[in-house]
């Protein structure tokens, strides 16, 4: 018989699994390191794990390394785990890298070139390149006079002929290439002694850990959120799933989750950043289903951060930063107590005390 669940248990169950609900941690038991933390924006990975209870030393250490890796963005992940990371995040197919690597694959293909072949070329140009920290725009400079026409795209903004971005990404952890934290544009850097390992670990099976991250989920969440085809997905489906019905929808769940499955949301309140993994989930509707509020959260460009409250999005806030001043602009969903608003007041203070910055108020929208 199949289970089912209502929203606000697969939302709490969320809120578990990714640790939010935790006051103190440590890097080596930090779930979300095991699919990536995804460091976009200022208040990105740092904010991430500060927010399950990483302190800000930890993971300013040489403990954690950057990597372009799921969709071509930069995302952190324990150094230590670089190898099992790099088998993890590898296109499952060639049609799989086609689909990642966009509109690069079409040129290549027209010139019988195969996508895997194309990120393997890619990676051999940038790991001879990339011996020491350069900038991603002096690397790209380089690969444009070693590779290709079929590699090569003219960019219009730019005025100057470069190699495809999703390619030059995706094929850079492969080169054993890093980004060094906290740089804009971005740096890269040579990895020590870096081989990929043969196949992932279990904890780093990016479909494994989505459904154990952001679970209960259907095969086509998953393909999106890897941008990779339901058919290679459902190839490398886990045995051990359970089928689990959320809102009328078929969903699969990992066995071991069940009883998490059972609870409700903890109460607490946490400020996300734009792109937490509570947010990226592929089920928005299962966050908001009122339109106008998905636009506002996921607009096409300059998102804000979330407010969660009880395992609920409840709003959105922006930071306002003047000097050494930061204040916070909060626009709120729902009808919010005293308590909501002292607590959301507590996680604003957390976030400038992160950003080594003086709090100069909260401000809520009309």
């Amino acid at each position: 018989m199949t289970a089912s669940y209502v929203r606000s248990q697969v939302l709490g169950f969320r809120v578990r699994a990714q640790q939010l609900d935790r006051p103190t941690g440590r890097l080596a038991d930090t779930a979300l390191l095991d699919l990536g933390v995804q460091d976009s924006g200022v208040d990105g990975a740092r904010w991430a794990m500060a927010n399950r209870g990483i302190s800000a030393d930890e993971a300013a250490g040489d403990g954690l390394a950057t990597v372009w890796t799921l969709r071509g963005a930069p995302h952190v992940y324990r150094r230590r785990d670089l190898p099992s990371v790099a088998a993890a995040v590898e296109p499952f197919s060639d049609v799989d890298a086609g689909r990642r690597i966009f509109d690069a694959s079409k040129p290549l293909r027209e010139a019988g070139i195969g996508n895997l072949e194309a990120l393997d070329t890619v990676a051999s140009a940038i790991r001879r390149i990339v011996t020491a920290p350069m900038r991603k725009g002096d690397v790209s400079a380089r690969l444009t006079d070693v590779l290709d026409p079929p590699y090569l795209r003219f960019c219009r903004p730019c005025n100057a002929t470069h190699v495809y971005e999703m390619t030059f990404r995706l094929a850079a952890l492969r080169a054993g290439v890093e980004l060094e934290a906290g740089t804009s544009p971005p740096v890269l850097r040579p990895l020590t002694g870096f081989e990929p390992a043969a196949a992932p670990g279990e904890q780093h099976d990016v479909v494994r850990a989505y459904l154990r991250l952001l679970g209960p989920a259907t095969h086509q969440h998953v393909a999106d959120y890897l941008d990779a085809p339901v058919k290679d997905v459902r190839a490398r489906w886990p045995s051990d799933v359970v089928e689990a019905a959320v809102m009328g929808e078929r969903r699969w769940a990992l066995a071991a989750d069940v009883a998490a499955l059972e609870a409700g949301p903890p109460r607490l309140t946490r400020l996300l950043g734009p792109f937490d993994l509570f947010l990226q989930a592929r089920d928005r509707r299962l966050l908001t289903e009122d339109r106008a509020r998905a636009k506002q959260l996921w607009p096409t460009l300059g998102r804000p951060g979330a407010v969660l409250v009880d395992g609920e999005v409840s709003g959105t806030w922006r930071p306002r930063k003047s000097g050494k001043k930061l204040q916070v602009r909060v626009e709120l969903w729902i009808r919010a107590s005293r308590a909501v608003r002292t607590s959301i007041e507590k996680q604003a203070q957390r976030l400038a005390d992160h950003r080594k910055a003086a709090l100069s108020g909260v401000e809520y929208a009309d």
